[in-house]
């Protein structure tokens, strides 16, 4: 017996590989299906069964693609209803894998459908639960998310999911494995530790939901308390995992497109395509086409493209660097944004060598944001979560988070000059880019953000210990 978690940072979610005796199973795979393939090539094993936790609405799962290339069965929990052919597992149901089982669990709360997998050996032992969204290391799955397609409220779904941890998980043995479908970062919870796997034991210890002496009560308060508005992309999401979607590979080749300068600037010019640039945020910051907008693929670059370009069927025009266009279209994919329709040939450097227009962003040094900040008169705008913002910042700033940005930006001054700032850089560059889209050309940008600021002698209020909230 294997199990292999595959985990991928950017989404902060946990796919799982598990072999026994020349079959394997695949409990919630993302949509390139080629890894999982060589897997099972290289270990000479039958992929039998995909096994699905729930209707995921943060990435667009690769259950439909890798059912129709290996003919292997796709299973959800009770009450699910996908509009493609799978099995609907009964409560309890076992499947067999090999030597092992696999056994089912409806633990609704998530959403209605949601379901962990129990792992059970040759001996009959429980091995390990691979828990979905159910379960969490430090959180469980948050209750908010599901309400319109279960006709539910929030709290009617925590007091859901209080039952199922306590009728179905905490039941469990407490050597038993956890491992869940995402991890700090991920926008599913709201207190998600770093880690990855657990045990039930610890769990039972250290996660504030799985307190012995909870009442329902307080799991409902607790659970409810804090979140914020889920990403607009999570619906659209949920519906292509439920209806299925365009081959990957379709949407590879198209996205993969080759243009160069004139004919890229053409399509930006004849297309309500959004001109998207993924390079690192110091180098756009030194030049980009106008009207871009920077989200770097050296972060959590899908979750942001889902939080601040509204509708997945947008299309997009790529810069990247070169060599990396492939991982941009790639990684859209797998959070259902299907329709890049191509990307400059040789990157940003070609759009200068054909003499086009190009743009700045006015970028300062913490060095010099100390030199110039007056209490009294600078404006920061701090464009970090409130949870971070809460816990210290520049003194006199005004938070107005990136993720809300679109909804907010009469917020941003007009008639006076400001200057914005992140934890690190990465999300002020992309709140400056998508400024400078609409309009403002009044503000500057701190390089390195609050990180880099805090060790200068800028007034900030006093560092004090906040409840974590969400965090994307």
């Amino acid at each position: 017996m294997k199990i292999e978690q595959i985990y991928t940072g950017c989404l902060a979610q946990g796919a799982y590989y598990i072999t026994s005796k020349g079959e394997a199973a695949i409990v919630d795979p993302l949509r390139e299906i080629k890894p999982y393939l060589e897997r099972a090539e290289k270990d000479g094993v039958k992929i039998k069964y995909i096994f699905e936790t729930h209707f995921h609405a943060d990435f667009v799962s690769g259950h439909v693609d890798l059912a129709k290339a290996t003919g292997a069965k796709i299973i959800y929990g009770p009450t699910a209803q996908p509009e493609f052919e799978c099995v609907i597992a009964k409560d309890g149901e076992e499947f067999k894998l090999g030597d092992i089982k696999i056994k089912a669990l409806h633990t609704p709360g998530h959403t209605m459908e949601s379901t962990c997998y129990l792992l059970i050996d040759e001996k009959g032992k429980d091995i390990a639960l691979f828990s979905g969204d159910t379960l969490f290391i430090g959180d469980v799955g948050r209750p908010d998310l599901a309400q319109k397609a279960a006709d539910m409220t929030q709290e009617q779904l925590a007091a859901t999911l209080f039952h199922s941890l306590r009728d179905k998980v905490m039941k469990l043995e407490d050597d038993v494995l956890v491992y869940p479908a995402h991890g700090a970062g991920s926008a599913c919870g709201k207190n998600m530790s770093k880690e990855t796997v657990s045990t039930i034991g610890a769990q039972k210890k250290m996660n504030y939901a799985l307190r012995a002496d909870m009442t329902e009560e307080e799991f409902v308060k607790e659970v409810t308390d804090g979140l914020l508005p889920p990403p607009n992309y999570f619906p659209m999401n949920v519906a292509m995992n439920k209806k299925g979607y365009e081959n990957i590979d379709t949407v590879m080749k198209r996205g993969l497109k080759a243009m160069n300068a004139e004919e890229f600037e053409s399509a930006a010019n004849e297309t309500d395509a959004v001109m998207l640039d993924t390079r690192n945020d110091k180098f756009f910051n030194t030049g980009f086409i106008p009207n871009s907008i920077n989200i770097s693929l050296d972060g959590q670059f899908a979750p942001w493209v889902g939080a601040l370009i509204p509708d997945v069927k947008q299309q997009l025009l790529l810069i990247a660097e070169p060599g990396r266009e492939e991982e941009s279209v790639m990684r859209l994919a797998r959070v259902g944004y299907d329709n890049v329709i191509g990307y400059l040939e040789g990157g940003f450097e070609a759009w200068i060598k054909a003499g086009k227009e190009i743009d700045t962003i006015s970028r300062i040094t913490p060095q010099e944001f100390e030199k110039d900040f007056d209490k009294n008169k600078s404006i920061v705008i701090d464009v970090r979560r409130p949870g971070e913002y809460n816990s210290e910042h520049v003194d006199g700033a005004v938070n107005i988070p990136l993720d809300f940005i679109n909804d907010n930006l009469a917020e941003f001054p007009k008639d006076k000059e400001f200057i914005i700032h992140c934890g690190g850089g990465y999300r002020s560059m992309t709140a400056a880019s998508i400024l400078k889209s609409r309009g403002w050309e009044n503000f500057k940008e701190v390089e390195g953000g609050y990180n880099k600021i805090k060790l200068t002698g800028v007034p900030k209020t006093d560092a004090v210990c906040t409840k974590k909230t969400q965090n994307v």
